[in-house]
Parts: structure tokens; C-alpha cells; sequence
């Protein structure tokens, strides 16, 4: 008789039996009849131009994984706004210091510049001398 482990263990080893199966039947029952325009690159509809291996601009991966990060926090807030009133003024409190958190998130984001598409370039800080601090450097180098 398995355990209840066992009986995981058999279910996952099912699954995955059933899996490869597919696989090695779908490869032998499929047409293969490869052509030149089969084996493109597909870019939606578009004849492809250039090689597939393109650098992207960092700032693809920067605004995904913020909206990631945003996105998740919302379906985070679903099942609380569906039950926080059983929780009193306590549930309350923990769902508004939550978006108060994220709206900090997002003033953070905001003002770092992350959320814009064309970051603002850094001027470097200029040091301007008084007249005053001339005369004392030039005296000193005397």
C-alpha cells in the first residue's frame, strides 16, 4: 500500500510519462516538410531584416519587470479587497499601509526616472570658484 507521498510520486511520474508520450507520438505523426520561408524568424506578418541576435535597449527589460512587480502587488490586493471587512479595522489598516507602500514604490520609480522612456542625461556638477578663492589659489602657488 504507497503512502500519501507515494501516491504524489506516482501522479507526478504519470504526468510526466503522459508528457513524453505526447511528445514522441505528436514527432511521428506530424507532416515534415521544412521550407526556406518555415525556417525564418517570425516577427508578425513582417519579412524579417537583419540578423535575429539584436541587442535590445536595457530599458525593454527595466519597464517589463516593473510592470512585473506592480502587476503582481494588484493580484495581491484582489483577495484582500474581497475580504477585508471580516477582518475589522485591523484588515483595514494592513490593506491601506500596503498601498501606501506601493504608491511609495511607484513615487520612488517615478522619481528616479525609471518610468520614463528617454532618461533625463546627468549633468555633472560644476564647481564655480569665487574670485576670492582664485586670489588665495594663486597666492598659495606663489
Amino acid at each position: 500500500m504507497l503512502t500519501e507521498f507515494g501516491k504524489i510520486f506516482v501522479f507526478i511520474l504519470t504526468a510526466i510519462l503522459f508528457v513524453i508520450i505526447a511528445l514522441i507520438v505528436a514527432k511521428f505523426i506530424r507532416p515534415d516538410r521544412p521550407t526556406k520561408e518555415k525556417l525564418t524568424t517570425y516577427e508578425c506578418g513582417e519579412n524579417p531584416e537583419g540578423s535575429p541576435w539584436v541587442k535590445f535597449n536595457i530599458r525593454f527589460y527595466v519597464v517589463a519587470l516593473i510592470f512585473l512587480i506592480f502587476d503582481v502587488e494588484v493580484v495581491l490586493l484582489i483577495p484582500w479587497a474581497m475580504v477585508y471587512q471580516q477582518f475589522g479595522v485591523t484588515g483595514y489598516l494592513i490593506g491601506a499601509i500596503f498601498l501606501v507602500l506601493l504608491g511609495l514604490g511607484m513615487a520612488y520609480e517615478w522619481r528616479k526616472g525609471d518610468l520614463e522612456w528617454v532618461r533625463p542625461t546627468i549633468k555633472e556638477p560644476v564647481i564655480k570658484k569665487s574670485p576670492s578663492a582664485k586670489k588665495e589659489l594663486s597666492l598659495a602657488e606663489n
